[in-house]
């Protein structure tokens, strides 16, 4: 358990500025979708970055990453023992490789910001253990939305994801999944990455109060092995020392009144939520 060095106040959208949010994620949510039907054994990394720019941009959206300074893609895509950051480029996928897949896009100054996890192939090509992984940190990103609540504290989120995570490896009688030291989500509005940031562990301050129209991106990031990674000569891919697969995960999710409204699903979230007995607060 560790003390982050910040105590930043969470910023809180009208519900104006939520519905814009909305607008963005939505985008995000059908990029990642045709994303997901093109992880095909053959398929090069950078032909689905290129996919998912003209599918953006065919919304009248902007893809965010090319914001971040120093970055130009539209994706993140990771492949195995990449866990986050991946460059877009000319690796061929095989099937059985674990592709994580981040995405960003605004639309009129607002951000959504959205990642997952798939086998190529399918689960007929998949390991075992990686749909148990992917399973893990899915349950995982679920549990640190549930923990998204009006009056709760920001915090709670990430002591909600490793407690979701220790309680997997126990279930699938592993001794641990690693979550990935160092990395963790953030606010997200004007600016895809804001402050405070969100943490996937817990910690010994609780952070700010959750108010109405708080909106973050959760993201936990876990391997099969080790917790440690490290970055590339390439300045981005994050890679596990020990060579485990891993997997990243992620929604950008609005407080309500009524519950977290996830604004990167389809849905809004509510057949997740419902599912596992949380409330949404996806407009009906």
């Amino acid at each position: 358990m560790w003390s982050p060095p910040w105590s930043e106040r969470l910023l809180a959208r009208s519900p104006d500025e939520v519905e814009a949010m909305r607008v963005a994620g939505t985008v995000v949510a059908e990029t990642l979708a045709a994303v997901k039907a093109a992880l095909r054994p053959g398929a090069t990394t950078g032909e689905i970055d290129a996919l998912a720019e003209a599918y953006i941009r065919s919304r009248g959206a902007r893809p965010s990453f090319p914001d971040v300074p120093g970055y130009r893609h539209t994706l993140c895509v990771s492949v195995n023992d990449e866990v986050v950051h991946g460059i877009p480029g000319p690796r061929r996928l095989e099937a059985g490789d674990v592709v994580s897949v981040d995405c960003g896009a605004s639309v009129e100054g607002w951000h959504g910001d959205s990642a997952i996890t798939a086998v190529v192939g399918g689960a007929q090509a998949a390991r075992p253990q990686d749909l148990e992984l992917i399973d893990a940190c899915t349950d995982a990103l679920w549990a640190g939305i549930g923990a998204f609540v009006v009056g709760g504290r920001l915090f709670d989120v990430g002591e909600a994801v490793e407690a979701s995570v220790d309680h997997s490896a126990a279930r699938l009688g592993r001794e641990t999944f690693g979550i990935l030291d160092g990395y963790e989500g953030h606010g997200i509005g004007r600016e895809m990455h804001e402050r405070p940031g969100v943490p996937n562990v817990a910690v010994r301050a609780r952070g700010p109060r959750i108010r109405p129209g708080a909106t973050v991106a959760i993201e936990p990031m876990i391997t099969l092995g080790t917790e440690v990674g490290h970055t590339l000569t390439d300045g981005w891919t994050v890679v596990t020392t020990d060579g485990s697969r891993g997997a990243h995960v992620e929604h950008t999710v609005a407080a309500t009144p009524e519950g977290p409204w996830v604004l990167t699903a389809s849905d809004g979230g509510r057949a997740e939520l419902t599912r596992r007995g949380l409330p949404c607060g996806a407009p009906a």
